[in-house]
């Protein structure tokens, strides 16, 4: 090895070393409490104060333009570990497969986080567009789920997300279980800084399936045996 070069990997591991030092003086970046903060970005509709707006599993971080909250359990479970939030609006427990509306009573239906879970994601998503004129659908990726290696016993499904249609992929359990390492969730929510956590912060969009719908859409089921179904041909 020359000299030079022999000089340049010394000075650039230096560097390397000092930047990694630098993260000792930032602020961690953990993820946002509040999903709003970030769909705000991707949600085109424009909320009027005559609109009636349900959010289906509000969880603890209701929808801020809702004016019903609609969910399966107010108290934490396996799938949530956040204490409800009502915020002073009316609450509703039901299933998002047979939800208690008549057609077209909202004008928007929020659905963040729900269509992951669902035994039935065909009659779920039907119910939405039953009840909504238009509405908004996040759930995590794929790699989001892997990632965080948290999809074992908690999400049914994966989707993606192609022009107006929405795909259910049924989870293997090898899939399911992810990268099989704490190493993702623990720099992401660690209390000291990581790039990663800018990374992840940044880009909601390809972490999440962000979708919003407006009067009908359609739906695909791929399940683990390979057979599919669809709303529509």
């Amino acid at each position: 090895m020359k000299v030079k070069d022999f000089l340049n990997r010394i000075i650039k591991t230096i560097q390397d070393r000092l930047y990694a030092i630098t993260f000792l003086f930032r602020p961690a970046k953990k993820p946002d409490a509040n999903r709003y903060n970030y769909q705000k970005e991707f949600i085109h509709h424009h909320f009027t104060q005559e609109e009636k707006v349900l959010d289906i599993g509000s969880g603890g971080d209701p929808f801020p333009y809702a004016t019903i909250l609609a969910d399966r359990y107010l108290e934490p479970t396996n799938h949530r570990s956040a204490v409800f939030k009502s915020d002073g609006k009316p609450v509703i427990i039901c299933d998002v497969h047979n939800l208690p509306f008549i057609y077209g009573a909202f004008d928007y239906v929020v659905t963040a986080h729900v269509l992951e879970h669902v035994d039935d994601p065909i009659k779920a998503c039907l119910e939405l567009q039953r009840v909504g004129k238009s509405g908004f659908i996040e759930t995590p990726t794929l790699m989001k789920d892997a990632l965080f290696s948290w999809a074992k016993g908690m999400h049914r499904w994966h989707l993606l997300s192609q022009g107006n249609r929405l795909v259910f992929f049924e989870y293997t359990d090898r899939t399911s279980e992810g990268i099989r390492s704490p190493a993702w969730i623990n720099t992401i929510f660690s209390t000291m800084y990581h790039p990663l956590q800018d990374a992840f912060n940044e880009n909601q969009d390809i972490f999440n399936v962000i979708f919003e719908w407006e009067k009908q859409f359609d739906v695909t089921i791929v399940r683990q045996d390979g057979s599919i179904t669809s709303t529509t041909p």
